[in-house]
């Protein structure tokens, strides 16, 4: 069998890091020689699970209560590193509300096989286009937008359907030492910083994949 080495990151929809750590995880994998061994899996983590699920200040606004006088250029370098990504996130525009409906739809995704197009669609709709990622009627857009049966999300979205795989997501991330987002952990060992250059991830993602074909070779 060949090795594959198991990437679990942890990302939360209303954190502009998760977005920026996604874009660079996607060049370090295509940067590797054999991007097929690595089996990238997002994986929930609320990053603010008491937000209301009705929108109020801005991300922006939020980050200037939180830093002050910072807060704009932080609210800027945020912004440029974004674009340097080719991401568009305004968070002039993105209002945090609850995520938890937002992280029960990406677990619909993924078990459609469709996981990184939902991400990468919440992403996009809650950090480019300020759309409020509480409200039902936008995940069933976004969901039906990423390749899923809107009707089906509707669904889903009236129950409680994944709501037990977001806390099983997000006790696992407790277990293992997961404080913040985006958080990776390979094949279950230390949890590492996923906002870090292409260029260390995928060093990262390489020592994990020679570590793991290490195992295999001495398990024969």
């Amino acid at each position: 069998m060949n090795a594959v080495v198991e990437a679990d990151v942890y990302v939360d929809v209303l954190c502009p890091w998760s977005y920026i750590g996604k874009r660079r995880l996607e060049a370090a994998l295509a940067d590797m020689s054999e991007p097929g061994r690595v089996r990238l899996r997002w994986r929930s983590f609320e990053l603010s699970p008491d937000e209301p699920r009705t929108p109020t200040l801005t991300a922006a606004a939020s980050m200037a209560e939180w830093w002050g006088e910072h807060g704009a250029a932080r609210v800027e370098h945020i912004h440029a590193l974004a674009r340097a990504e080719g991401l568009g996130i305004d968070l002039h525009r993105a209002r945090p509300v609850n995520t938890f409906d937002a992280h029960r739809l990406y677990q619909m995704g993924a078990e459609h096989g469709l996981g990184d197009a939902v991400m990468e669609r919440l992403l996009r709709g809650y950090l480019c286009e300020g759309l409020n990622v509480s409200d039902p009627q936008v995940l069933e857009r976004l969901g039906g937008e990423a390749g899923l049966d809107a009707a089906q999300v509707r669904d889903m979205l009236a129950g409680s359907r994944y709501a037990d795989r977001v806390r099983a997501d997000e006790r696992t991330a407790r277990e293992r030492g997961v404080t913040g987002v985006p958080t990776l952990v390979l094949d279950g060992g230390p949890p590492v910083s996923a906002v870090q250059s292409p260029a260390q991830l995928r060093r990262l993602l390489e020592d994990g994949l020679r570590a793991t074909r290490a195992e295999h070779a001495l398990d024969r």
